[in-house]
């Protein structure tokens, strides 16, 4: 398969990141989003770039592919932040992954002994702890320190990139609408809205997010994609310093470039529902002050919310459709859009690159198809 032109659908983290790669690479490229760009997850997200504390199970295929997207952002922002002339805040503040009580230090020494094979990741505990984060409360016994890990302002991220396909001539086409019909064959795609008309390409990139597990039809194979409501709020001028990201079992915290600290994530499956509720943000105030004594009793200034897309697995689909090898998958991405945008990207160019077709090797793990083949193989047994 040849392909000149590639239609991106969606224009959230992974859609933009998409096509800014397709462009960078000579591709003529249209973006279609149903609303606005990087309005749901993308620019809901705190932006946090921690495989090591949020993959704590093993280095399976999906933490493997989180590190290496981690260590794509060097070179990844600065080649964003050139083309669109705009600063993403992107701080390699370094992380704390905090044990509460007694039982939890088996675990997280058991995760120190396998994230050594991959980075510099420290146990620290007593004066060590505090040193590295003196605002953290007495409760807080030890923690895993990861020099590495970072974070970014998702919301100037997905603005720079939308800038950046911009300066690129990139065609964006927002509020778009749903989409209403899909037309793939040997010789390209043809994508229907019901907002903004229909237009072709060679190739397509489907990138709808939380709105993907509503394409099973047109697609022709089922998308196990849903969307899981994540609430966060943030403290604009919080009365304690927090250094470094840190993570507890019940809720992170993140100081931005403004001095502003945000807390989340409540989550729960509400369908499309973004609305904020009191009882999602009060368990985040209320580990707030757990953890950081100056915060108990302290309101937050902001709350919102975010639909962010979850598969059966927490898993990404990564790859092209099985009997329609023109429209290449890149959704699912649960928590880690804005961590696993380089990656997705870089995937999304190899694959047009080739001429499409098949997908990069690595990306087996992440097959669109992984789920039916599956459940075809338990019927077999």
């Amino acid at each position: 398969m040849s392909a000149a032109s590639v239609l991106i659908v969606g224009g959230g983290i992974i859609g933009l990141s998409s096509a800014f790669e397709a462009a960078s690479r000579g591709f003529a490229v249209t973006v279609l989003e149903r609303g606005e760009f990087g309005g749901q997850a993308s620019g809901a997200a705190a932006g946090m770039l921690a495989p090591y504390s949020e993959n704590g199970e093993g280095p399976d295929a999906f933490f493997r592919l989180c590190l290496e997207s981690l260590r794509l952002y060097p070179e990844w922002v600065s080649r964003v932040e050139y083309a669109s002339g705009r600063k993403v805040e992107w701080l390699r503040t370094g992380s704390l992954h905090a044990a509460l009580h007694e039982a939890d230090l088996l675990p997280l020494r058991t995760r120190e002994a396998w994230q050594r094979r991959f980075g510099a990741v420290e146990y620290a505990d007593g004066d060590a702890l505090r040193g590295l984060e003196p605002a953290l409360h007495g409760r807080a016994i030890a923690a895993l320190y990861c020099p590495e890990e970072s974070h970014v302002h998702a919301p100037k991220l997905v603005s720079a990139l939308e800038q950046a396909c911009r300066n690129l001539g990139v065609r964006l086409v927002p509020r778009a609408g749903e989409v209403a019909a899909l037309d793939a064959d040997g010789q390209g795609v043809r994508v229907a809205t019901s907002a903004a008309g229909a237009y072709a390409a060679d190739a397509a990139v489907w990138c709808a997010g939380a709105w993907s597990g509503t394409h099973e039809a047109l697609l022709g194979i089922p998308v196990p994609v849903h969307p899981i409501r994540g609430q966060i709020c943030a403290y604009e001028t919080p009365p304690v310093d927090v250094r470094h990201m840190v993570f507890s079992s019940q809720a992170y915290w993140v100081r931005k470039a403004d001095g502003s600290l945000v807390c989340g994530a409540s989550e729960d499956v509400s369908g499309f529902d973004r609305s904020v509720t009191d009882a999602g943000i009060g368990r985040l105030v209320r580990w707030s002050g757990r953890m950081f004594p100056s915060l108990a009793g302290t309101v937050p200034d902001r709350r919102w919310a975010g639909l962010r897309p979850a598969t059966l697995d927490g898993w990404p689909l990564l790859g092209p459709l099985p009997g329609r090898s023109r429209i290449f998958a890149a959704t699912g991405h649960y928590r880690n859009g804005i961590l696993l945008s380089p990656v997705t990207a870089a995937a999304v160019g190899e694959w047009l690159g080739e001429g499409g077709g098949s997908a990069p090797a690595r990306l087996a793990p992440f097959a669109p198809d992984r789920f039916v083949r599956l459940g075809n193989a338990e019927a077999a047994r």
